[in-house]
């Protein structure tokens, strides 16, 4: 009986598998690294199939890791990063590297290449742009196939097929050029709503008039939760499944993971628009659902069934969160290489300074966060981090201080996207926190204490995981909805609730936190 999927995330440096049962027990799972081309500043780059391979070889170790078999799984699903392939008409790799190397065929998520290109689109001002925050970001396609088209001619001539990461990956699997309208609705500025989806009219005037048949792009998008097909012999056997294993429509890996991490309020409309999904790793993106369209200026969206059926999803986020601290930790005189256990021995060492100092720890030093640009609220990838009240102190302790204040102008940054989300209509309360920061215990008392909210961490810390196993499990017909599949693997989650004695200390940082901003912005108007 074919009662188990698997679930695949490709991340910024790695692939990860896992193994699931109908009941969302994870019985194996495994990873691989991902090779990254960094050729020069805001240039980063993957081989598509080293990506491939790490995942044929992580989906290998999961499945024997869960002591099953190819038999027993009825589908596999996939999330990845908004990363950019480029293959040419016979599928061969092309390049996005002005290295020239074929091999480096995909512009991974976080480039910034396409400054100028993001810019160009915003200041069209085209409707496109009111479903996706009325601004273009770097991190979107359309300025990566803009800076392609300009910037390796020859690439774009001989380009037949653009895919997202993970519409590559269920190409790669089936053979089928079929779109996600996950990955379509989020990342190529496709409206879901209308008919048709693509706005010929805004790709004629950014200079992608061509895209569509360059690109090899469909008419319509595939609905998370349905199959784009079943394995080709040659990639069932590349992964150790069978020909009978369905394929789901893949999904942004963030979007999986507020599926996972929203698993058990997927059926409950009503209730789900309150609740906010946290994905925080190297960046993080904070997720929002609603049944009606709401203003979403300075974020993501609002997006037509990315994720869940008739339902509008915006996301909002910080370009550098888990990222920034592995840089203070670097950079610092007391810091060195940002490892596992030396984040450990800050966040332990940052306890017992506390215990003597009090939550004023550091209170003198106040950091804006936008060290790889403001993703929300302000929407400005040029925008600068800054950091105030920096002493002589080159002493560990001196470093456990900055990482704490950097920890709380992290947390001040999600307080702002919340407070501009209210603003907007959107009704949040409870952050379902998931991902890498689930560690960090000082990350995990700052994000209920600092926002007001209601903190959720989940049982079973792979939501990415899960909700592309939910995804699959609907794809082969294992559960009936997304809503029910969520019901059905939802693991549960345990409660903080925020601190209200802290409530006054962190009001006051949160009011200088704007004030810095009005101050970044008074010195960069200066002439």
């Amino acid at each position: 009986m074919r009662d188990h999927v698997v679930a695949v995330d490709i991340g910024t440096g790695s692939a990860r598998a896992g193994v699931f049962t109908a009941s969302g027990s994870l019985l194996g799972k495994s990873e691989h690294p991902i090779l990254m081309n960094r050729p020069r500043e805001n240039h980063a780059e993957h081989d598509s199939e080293d990506v491939w391979a790490a995942v044929c070889a992580a989906v290998r170790k999961a499945v024997k890791a869960s002591g099953t078999g190819a038999s027993v799984i009825g589908a596999i699903g996939f999330d990845a990063t908004c990363s950019l392939v480029v293959r040419d008409r016979d599928g061969r790799q092309l390049t996005v590297s002005t290295g020239g190397e074929k091999r480096f065929d995909t512009i991974v998520w976080l480039d910034h290449r396409a400054l100028a290109e993001a810019d160009y689109c915003t200041a069209t001002k085209h409707e496109v742009l009111s479903y996706s925050g009325e601004f273009m970001s770097p991190e979107m396609e359309m300025p990566k196939l803009m800076w392609l088209k300009e910037n390796l001619p020859e690439s774009w001539a001989e380009a037949g097929y653009f895919f997202d990461l993970a519409d590559f990956m269920t190409w790669k699997a089936t053979g089928s050029l079929a779109r996600s309208r996950s990955t379509l609705v989020a990342k190529w500025n496709y409206l879901a709503h209308r008919q048709p989806g693509w706005q010929a009219d805004f790709l004629n005037v950014i200079g992608l008039g061509d895209l569509r048949e360059r690109g090899g792009l469909p008419d319509g998008s595939v609905p998370v939760g349905k199959s784009i097909g079943t394995l080709t012999a040659e990639a069932a056997e590349a992964l150790g499944l069978d020909r009978a294993c369905h394929v789901g429509a893949g999904m942004i890996d963030a979007y999986a993971g507020a599926l996972g991490a929203l698993a058990g309020h997927a059926g409950d409309a009503a209730a789900l628009e309150h609740q906010l999904a946290l994905i925080a790793g190297t960046s993080s993106c904070v997720v929002s659902f609603a049944r009606e369209r709401k203003r979403s200026t300075g974020m993501w969206g609002p997006y037509y069934e990315a994720v869940l059926p008739g339902m509008w999803l915006a996301e909002a986020g910080q370009s550098a969160t888990g990222a920034l601290l592995d840089h203070i930790v670097s950079m610092h005189a007391a810091g060195g290489s940002p490892t596992a256990a030396l984040h450990d021995r800050i966040v332990q060492r940052i306890a017992e300074l506390r215990l003597g100092e009090g939550d004023v720890l550091g209170g003198r030093i106040h950091v804006l966060p936008d060290f790889h640009g403001n993703r929300s609220p302000l929407a400005d990838p040029h925008a600068l981090g800054v950091i105030s009240g920096m002493t002589l102190d080159a002493s560990f302790d001196g470093l456990c201080r900055l990482y704490w204040r950097t920890s709380v102008g992290i947390a001040l940054g999600i307080r702002h996207i919340l407070e501009r989300m209210r603003d907007y209509g959107y009704m949040p309360d409870t952050l379902h926190v998931a991902g890498g920061h689930v560690k960090n215990s000082v990350l995990m008392e700052l994000y209920s204490d600092v926002t007001g909210c209601k903190v959720v961490i989940p049982k079973m810390n792979e939501t990415v995981l899960l909700g592309t196993a939910v995804a699959a499990s609907v794809a082969c017909g294992l559960h009936d909805s997304l809503g029910a599949a969520g019901a059905a693997m939802y693991p549960g989650g345990y409660e903080r609730l925020p601190n209200a004695e802290k409530k006054g200390l962190y009001d006051r940082d949160y009011r200088r936190f704007l004030a810095m901003y009005r101050h970044r912005a008074e010195l960069d108007a200066m002439e």
